[in-house]
């Protein structure tokens, strides 16, 4: 809970909270947590979650699957753009994820445990395995078996990111069938962001996690196709975005990107992120509309939308106002896990797994939600996906020129929605495709290396350093010498 205050304020401001008699604060033992509530510690472990994925991640995220570059004139992410991340980079999410949401849902878990309520103790473990997932999947290897235990364990040693994976599939099977067992509402309501307490959407949001969790491991030994299958067979996957959508409009109320990259006075604020054409020049090469909703326009009048190669501000002087940058407003939400992004997941699993049948379908859904989750016309959707459309899904290709299709239109539903998912899913299919500049086809979707890439050839990283303040201060993590090493699902050639 680094920064638990400027949290809280968006919590109490939007009126998810009735009372909170006591602060919420980095060094308060988790399991002594004085005078809060299962329901107080579930809405605090959200907007930790979300200021990270939906702040500090989302702009990591935007960079590298090319959304975003450094505008000229300007230079607070040139590091980023050049991959010349410093050891300190993760510093506040890991400090976040780690001290905030995870030891919240570790006291709802020992609550709900108490008191036998099992709706309450599924949800915790789910937010628990989709923090532990992201964590694993920028950082590697991480604290999960030892982590957690306050001063009983201040140096708590990695899990391997495999073993975090099948561990988190156990957690979740036993909380479903605690859960379908013994059903106890959870009770949480609105104090519940996602979902407000509705554990029909939680157990939809179990099953469409671990369909995420699986697909993970298909270039891995870990692939199950057979447990792919019974998901499904059961088709039981989320039908509402789960996401946190209760932003205000005032300081310390709005979406963290924003608050942290667009909201400053002026000429404080606004001034770093422009389009990146990688996504930018796709949208537009293919007349895809989502172009208007994903990037504002640098002219007003007469709407115009330009954007960089990534990495190339560097070599210009005029500023971001001369480009299409970020829309991203006060209270767009932060999503979680989307329906369009389920229906890309399942189209992926039928692919892989089930012959293409029925692949097609779910990928024309997927391009039809996300346009609603954008705000646009569903007609413009289902323009680009039939018959002689630039997004019409060609049937019977190979095993990955099919996966291709469906992961490049992932990444074109991801923007400003989960940007660190779309890099993370680039980083596990190699789709987009980094290819060298000059060669890219942005029209099919491909990403090139930034222009001021301090690494060789078409290399991009695909991990982050460990924070440097837990490796000062926990001798059981050494840091990685490079952010090319792999995750450990990171095995296709």
């Amino acid at each position: 809970m680094k920064n638990i205050s400027k949290i809280l304020t968006i919590i109490f401001s939007i009126g998810i909270l009735t009372s909170c008699d006591g602060d919420l604060d980095v060094n308060t033992d988790p399991n002594t947590p004085g005078n809060i509530t299962p329901a107080l510690a579930l809405a605090s472990a959200e907007a930790s979650i979300i200021s990270m994925t939906g702040g500090e991640f989302a702009n990591l995220g935007g960079f590298y699957a090319q959304y975003y570059t450094q505008a000229p004139s300007a230079g607070q992410y040139d590091l980023l753009d050049e991959y010349n991340l410093s050891t300190s980079f993760g510093d506040r999410a890991w400090n976040e994820l780690y001290s905030g949401g995870l030891n919240d849902l570790k006291y709802v878990q020992t609550e709900a445990s108490k008191d036998g309520n099992t709706g309450q103790f599924l949800i915790a473990t789910l937010l628990q395995s989709y923090t532990f997932q992201v964590l694993v999947d920028v950082f590697g290897d991480v604290p999960y078996t030892e982590a957690l235990g306050g001063v009983s364990n201040i140096n708590p040693r990695p899990t391997p990111g495999d073993e975090i994976y099948k561990d988190l599939l156990v957690k979740i099977d036993a909380a479903l069938a605690a859960y379908n067992s013994k059903p106890v509402a959870s009770g949480f309501g609105t104090q519940d962001v996602i979902y407000g307490g509705d554990m029909t959407h939680w157990v939809k949001f179990a099953n469409t996690l671990k369909l995420k969790i699986y697909l993970r491991m298909a270039y891995t030994p870990l692939a199950n196709p057979a447990a792919v299958q019974a998901l499904l067979a059961q088709n039981n996957f989320i039908t509402a975005d789960a996401a946190f959508a209760k932003f205000g409009t005032e300081l310390s109320q709005r979406n963290p990107f924003y608050e942290v990259n667009l909201s400053s006075s002026p000429g404080l604020g606004d001034i770093n992120h422009i389009a990146s054409n990688t996504l930018l020049q796709f949208y537009q090469l293919n007349n895809d509309p989502r172009r208007d909703a994903v990037y504002r326009p640098n002219t007003a009048t007469i709407p115009a939308y330009l954007g960089l190669d990534q990495g190339n501000g560097e070599n210009l002087t005029n500023t971001a106002i001369s480009y299409a940058r970020p829309n991203i407003v006060a209270q767009t939400p932060v999503y979680l896990l989307s329906v369009a992004e389920s229906n890309f997941l399942k189209a992926e699993a039928l692919i892989r797994y089930s012959g293409q049948v029925g692949a097609k379908a779910e990928y024309d859904l997927g391009v039809e939600n996300s346009f609603r989750a954008y705000k646009l016309p569903v007609t413009g959707a289902a323009v680009l996906t039939g018959a002689g459309g630039a997004y019409e899904f060609a049937p019977g290709l190979p095993t990955e020129q099919a996966v291709r299709q469906v992961i490049v239109q992932k990444w074109a539903a991801l923007a400003n929605l989960n940007n660190i998912e779309a890099y993370i899913e680039a980083t596990r299919t190699k789709f987009p495709e980094v290819v060298p500049f000059g060669t890219q086809d942005y029209s099919i979707g491909n990403r090139i290396p930034s222009r001021t890439s301090i690494l060789t050839g078409t290399t991009i990283p695909s991990i982050l350093f460990y924070p440097q303040n837990e490796v000062d201060r926990n001798t059981s993590i050494k840091q990685r010498t490079s952010i090319t090493q792999k995750v450990w699902w990171d095995q296709k050639n």
